[in-house]
């Protein structure tokens, strides 16, 4: 299987605040080294881009010594927490930028899709954009007229097809842009978490238009999501940022897991929400047992309590909290504040409040479960949120007997055996 994507030791240095470096001087230095084969005179001075502590250094990496490679019709998960590097590894993938040190090699035509509206000009037309992005493929204008009505009908925007795209919404962007790299004649493709602007309908069409790709026509996939059952669902490999290294580079279900275990090792059983000038906002989250103790790691069967704290500023025609539980990226459960109580949504007092929930973990299997919260307001929409904020995990007994549970790995979220009874007929 030939080669397709071969990246070798790139870093990317950045020099916060400024755009190049302090002055024309510094600008010479690193010029003057790069001709006569020198490092970098600045080099040196970068730190590891930690956004959560106070740096000595103007200068960070944002991403330093990655290497890895794809074979034709391999598709790669990039998983990583926000500002881990992944956006920039994928902009110099896609040769938008280049990177401070490293090589890179690319066999084939590649497409990219990293931001709305990245690669139009938005003073031309849909129709016109189309021509555009595959005149740089370096395709024929006959082989794109070939694959037009394709684009068109999958991207369902027919109607403003001759309208500038500077006039279209962000969700229009999307699915024409994500319709041109699917359907054009190109080998290698670069998605961001961009499709997470698009409807769930869609997103799902997205998907499954990549996967086709990938097992039909072969192209190569590196594919940027915060949603994790689709990087285990679309990519058979898989690698994991941490503040611009690469962690892990593996199949798609272990950087899965690698990074779920990353993401519990970095989390606090607590965390205290700054405040903010809103209406209503969250103040506090904490994990605890049922001695009420702050607590992350729990056994198979023991109950996980959550303590949610807000306040409300200002009366309030209506609000709600809602609570989602993931496991490996899969939502286990999902539930709002005024599920049992519906006055809940109607509450128009100011002060603080507490929810003290118990979730039903007894019969939840062994692993690491994640929890999302939001905040909204009737008739607005979500105000606050906060994706995979805290992690917990629960853990096997150290002596689990088949009588008590299973004797190996089983599919499935929940830990529940249900009695089989046979009877004659």
């Amino acid at each position: 299987m030939s080669l397709a994507i071969k990246v070798v030791e790139i870093s990317k240095q950045y020099r916060l605040g400024l755009v190049g470096s302090k002055s024309i001087k510094d600008d010479l230095k690193k010029y003057y080294a790069k001709l006569k084969g020198q490092e970098n005179p600045f080099e040196n001075l970068a730190e590891e881009n930690d956004r959560t502590k106070q740096g000595k250094s103007n200068y960070v990496w944002s991403l330093k010594d990655i290497s890895f490679e794809l074979n034709q019709g391999d598709a790669l998960g990039v998983l990583g927490r926000n500002g881990a590097g992944k956006s920039t590894l994928l902009k110099i993938l896609s040769r938008i930028t280049s990177p401070t040190s490293g090589q890179i090699k690319l066999n084939g035509r590649l497409a990219s899709l990293l931001e709305v509206g990245t690669g139009f000009h938005p003073e031309l037309t849909g129709r016109e954009n189309i021509y555009l992005n595959g005149a740089i493929l370096g395709m024929r204008k006959l082989e794109i007229t070939s694959k037009l009505e394709e684009i068109v009908d999958f991207s369902g925007v027919e109607r403003y097809l001759d309208t500038p795209v500077k006039r279209y919404s962000s969700g229009m962007y999307v699915r024409l842009a994500f319709a041109v790299a699917a359907h054009l004649d190109n080998d290698i493709m670069i998605i961001d978490e961009v499709l997470a602007v698009g409807d769930a309908e869609f997103q799902k069409k997205c998907l499954g238009k990549m996967d086709s790709g990938i097992k039909d026509s072969g192209k190569t996939v590196v594919f940027v999501s915060h949603n994790i059952a689709s990087i285990q669902n679309l990519c058979n490999k898989g690698i994991v940022l941490s503040n611009g290294k690469l962690t892990f580079d593996g199949t798609s279900n272990d950087a899965v897991q690698h990074y779920l275990a990353q993401s519990f090792s970095n989390s606090l059983p607590e965390i205290i929400f700054p405040l903010k000038n809103q209406d209503i906002q969250l103040t506090k989250l904490q994990v605890l047992d049922q001695k009420n103790k702050l607590k992350s790691d729990f056994s198979l069967g023991e109950y996980v309590y959550l303590n949610i704290e807000y306040k409300v500023s200002s009366p309030l025609k209506g609000s709600n909290i809602c609570l989602v539980l993931k496991r490996n990226g899969i939502d286990v459960l999902c539930s709002f504040d005024g599920d049992i109580n519906e006055d809940n949504l109607d509450k128009t007092e100011k002060g603080n409040f507490q929810y003290l929930l118990k979730l039903p973990t007894d019969i939840l299997k062994a692993g690491l479960y994640t929890l999302t919260l939001d905040v909204g307001l009737i008739g607005i929409g979500t105000i606050e949120k906060h994706d995979e904020i805290i992690t917990f995990k629960i853990s096997e007994l150290d002596q689990l007997t088949t009588t008590k549970g299973y004797a190996e790995e089983r599919a499935g979220i929940l830990y529940k055996q249900i009695e089989w009874k046979r009877t004659s007929i």
